[in-house]
């Protein structure tokens, strides 16, 4: 996994964010202040959260996620997950109705699916965190200056329309270290599982369920140790309400991402529609190292 901030345009501003947001030194002050805080339970109205999902070689996949992670499996192939959804003013819950003045950034969230808890990880369905980008410089900078389990990316253009029966997503890093992403659905009004997922979920209702879920996340990132890393884990709400769900299909031009391809993925993808979802982000901390 990529941990470090590279900024998509370059010149000062650009070197200042770099040194900032990569500073290890700053982390470590933060973590021992925050530390001592309660933890800032945040809440998002989220709408047209649109799922990209794909069959990737297991083996190229876990060298995206936590060392020691154990992903999801079947003959060799694990699932690959591109969220992409629009937030509902995003904000700490404690600021009540004042939470309708915060912006509502775009998010895309990119995720491996654990087989099972790393240790000191809770017994509950966790996705491993492969990469997060969102268009808005003040959430990229607030997400990589006070967590661990949410550094995002900004990239140099982020395109995402939920219109009619399209959904169009175009992720441009330029030069920075967002992964890049040009994606075009359409709403298709029969929910048929594709045959290479039938493998790995008996139907259509197993499959959502199961690649919607998500109570925890995990996300590897620098230690004060060079060259080492430790372990972060989100608790997340995000109750899914399967019978909203729509199925999409891709349109006729695909979807161009070239780490998806560095996965080796199969040819059919499985898409479909949340119109809207309650999220809150619920706590954060420090997994315990294995040695522990």
């Amino acid at each position: 996994m990529n941990h470090a901030y590279i900024h998509p345009t370059k010149g000062w501003v650009g070197k200042l964010l770099n040194a900032l947001l990569n500073s290890v030194r700053l982390a470590n002050v933060r973590r021992a202040f925050m530390s001592r805080l309660p933890f800032p339970v945040l809440e998002s109205d989220v709408v047209d959260v649109v799922y990209a999902n794909w069959l990737v070689d297991t083996s190229l996949a876990a060298a995206l996620a936590p060392p020691g992670a154990r992903l999801w499996d079947c003959n060799g192939r694990t699932p690959l997950t591109i969220l992409t959804y629009r937030h509902g003013h995003f904000g700490p819950r404690a600021a009540g109705i004042l939470r309708r003045l915060m912006p509502s950034p775009l998010q895309s969230n990119w995720r491996l699916y654990l087989a099972a808890p790393l240790l000191d990880g809770p017994r509950i369905p966790t996705v491993a965190f492969v990469s997060n980008v969102m268009n808005s410089a003040i959430h990229v900078v607030g997400t990589r200056l006070f967590s661990d389990a949410l550094p995002s990316h900004l990239p140099n253009r982020f395109l995402f329309e939920v219109d009619g029966d399209e959904a169009r997503v175009c992720i441009d890093p330029g030069a920075g270290s967002a992964p890049g992403l040009t994606m075009s659905l359409r709403r298709q009004g029969e929910a048929s599982l594709p045959h290479v997922w039938r493998m790995m979920f008996g139907d259509w209702n197993e499959a959502v369920g199961k690649l919607a879920s998500q109570d925890a996340a995990v996300v590897e990132f620098p230690s004060a140790n060079a060259g080492q890393t430790k372990v972060a884990i989100a608790a997340i709400r995000l109750p899914i309400d399967i019978h909203s769900v729509e199925p999409l299909t891709a349109n006729r031009e695909g979807v161009q991402c070239a780490l998806l391809q560095s996965l080796r993925p199969d040819a059919e993808g499985l898409f479909f529609l949340l119109p809207r979802v309650k999220f809150l982000a619920l706590s954060e901390r420090q997994l315990l190292p294995p040695d522990v």
